[in-house]
């Protein structure tokens, strides 16, 4: 099994990621549409799953969550040409693609590869799994994180800059795809650090599909 993930694939995400000022209603822009996606893979040792605890990891510093629509890859494929991508995933859930976050910047600002800052143990939560024949079109699907009982993180695979099938499309180029493969899609605005003792609820299309606490 891989787990694929997908980095800046949400506009407003990525102005609050680098700092910049956050205007509402600021959308995207053909330009960052045109740009091939951001891709990074995670450690299969990654995935946390079942409900179970999320342990944070205090040498790692500070451990922000970033909810996801995930997709299950259903079939083996090579080079699979956008139009025909719908045909390779067969479900959808929600995630949390767990970052050390002072890691990373410390990573990026020395120009090293940043994965260990998203692939340690635990880093990529995975809820129940929902048949796509029983959710609306896959670029139109809601999705919601609570923390604690307070809305922190709401989102819409419209708003993505690279479609569900153009990634697939994209990995696709690079990598075989095989049944059991995960492709967590990216994270809309809203991330923030995790604490011990947080309870994380995630959503999908008003179904909680999420549940489970830090400690």
């Amino acid at each position: 099994m891989k787990i694929f993930a997908v980095g800046m694939n949400y506009a407003l995400h990525n102005k609050e990621i680098t700092g910049a000022l956050l205007q509402k209603g600021v959308g995207r822009s053909a330009d960052d549409r045109q740009r091939d996606p951001v891709i990074f893979t995670k450690a299969d040792s990654s995935l946390l799953k079942d409900g179970k605890p999320f342990f944070v990891p205090d040498h790692l510093g500070r451990i922000d969550y970033e909810t996801e629509v995930v997709v299950r890859i259903c079939r083996l494929g090579k080079s699979i040409p956008e139009q025909f991508a719908h045909r390779y995933y067969d479900a959808f859930t929600v995630g949390i693609d767990f970052t050390a976050r002072d890691l990373q910047k410390r990573l990026r600002k020395e120009g090293q590869p940043w994965e260990i800052a998203k692939g340690f143990d635990g880093a990529a939560v995975i809820g129940e799994w929902v048949e796509k024949e029983k959710l609306p079109e896959a670029q139109t699907l809601h999705f919601s994180l609570d923390i604690n009982g307070e809305k922190r993180q709401e989102g819409c695979t419209s708003d993505m800059l690279c479609t569900i099938d153009r990634l697939i499309a994209y990995i696709s180029q690079f990598f075989t795809l095989k049944t059991g493969d995960l492709l967590y899609t990216g994270t809309p605005v809203g991330v923030g650090p995790v604490n011990i003792d947080d309870h994380l609820e995630g959503y999908l299309e008003e179904r909680k599909v999420l549940d489970f606490w830090c400690r």
